[in-house]
């Protein structure tokens, strides 16, 4: 299971690295108000593909979160299974062998 969430989690996490990567900045806007940038000729219509970026990142990085907050939750259950076997095997005494000398102090 934890294999899994990480692979899902590192997927996500390229993903939000792309989508942040290709948006514009805020100065990219100033240059197309003077003609430049051709925003009416985009493939998701005029000023579509900033609200539609904006939303997509939006989702991806609650998905990242999420995905966070579940690595962390199943990585503390398997540390809580690691000390209970680990208490369990500071319990057991070890055998002691009849033909192992004794070296004296």
């Amino acid at each position: 299971m934890f294999q899994i969430v990480l692979v899902i989690h590192l997927i996500i996490a390229f993903l939000l690295i792309v989508l942040v990567l290709i948006q514009h900045g805020k100065g990219a806007d100033a240059g197309a108000n003077f003609g430049g940038g051709g925003s009416s000729q985009s493939v998701f219509g005029s000023g579509g593909s900033a609200t539609f970026l904006s939303r997509m990142t939006a989702v991806v990085a609650t998905v990242f979160f999420i995905t966070s907050l579940t690595l962390a939750y199943i990585g503390s259950q398997q540390a809580k299974g690691y000390q209970s076997v680990a208490k369990e095997a500071a319990k057991i005494e070890a055998p002691k062998d009849v033909n192992t000398p004794v070296v004296p102090n």
